[in-house]
């Protein structure tokens, strides 16, 4: 491991101190080789990670991966498992700060078996009006009804189905539910709200 990978590392009392949380996330991975390999995320701390997959890497074996809600991660193979490997994951502070509150979200998500994590205050925009864009390059102007950190309502004359990825303004995301008006929407990554007040020029508190 190179010296910067170890001095982003966690260091083994960290690596206690993290809690491993069960979630189920799918994504894909890069070996050493190039090599991309689809796998499934079995439980995750800010940490390690253990992937179930068919294609495993060798211990000592630096892994890239880009899993859905979570984005790009990267680490070393510490050990195989029965159908898949750990990993550790290395990153700074900050991404292992983020990496944390993500976990948060997705444990309570899967937790409660909500589409959305209604958790979070949801709140309506000051400009209410956005853009919506599928992945085929169609764009749809719609209304946003309300809005959390974790996703949002919104009213639109087409319904893409669930499951569908779409991006609504700059926010990547996808379709969890329909109802009379429109979608719900969950965010690929939970916001800030910094970032909703970006977005929609200011919340209606």
């Amino acid at each position: 491991m190179s010296s910067t990978a170890a001095s982003l590392a966690p260091s083994s009392t960290e690596r206690r101190s993290f809690q491993r949380v069960r979630v189920k996330i799918y994504g894909r991975f890069m070996l050493e080789d190039r090599s991309e390999h689809p796998c499934q995320v079995i439980d995750m701390s800010p940490g390690n990670v253990a992937f179930r997959a068919q294609r495993v890497g060798a211990p000592g074996e630096k892994i890239i991966a880009y899993l859905d809600h979570v984005g790009r991660i990267e680490g070393v193979v510490t050990r195989r498992l029965q159908d898949g490997f750990a990993m550790t994951i290395i990153a700074s502070e900050r991404k292992r700060n983020k990496l944390a509150a993500q976990l948060t979200w997705l444990a309570n998500k899967h937790e409660l078996d909500l589409p959305e994590d209604r958790r979070h205050e949801r709140i309506a925009p000051r400009n209410p009006v956005s853009v919506l864009a599928l992945t085929d390059g169609r764009e749809y102007q719609c209304r946003v009804v309300d809005l959390s950190l974790s996703g949002a309502a919104i009213e639109i004359a087409v319904k893409p189905a669930i499951g569908v990825q779409v991006v609504l303004g700059n926010m990547r995301g996808q379709v969890v539910r329909h109802f009379d008006d429109g979608v719900a929407i969950e965010f690929a990554a939970l916001q800030t709200t910094d970032s909703l007040e970006r977005e929609f020029d200011g919340l209606a508190h």
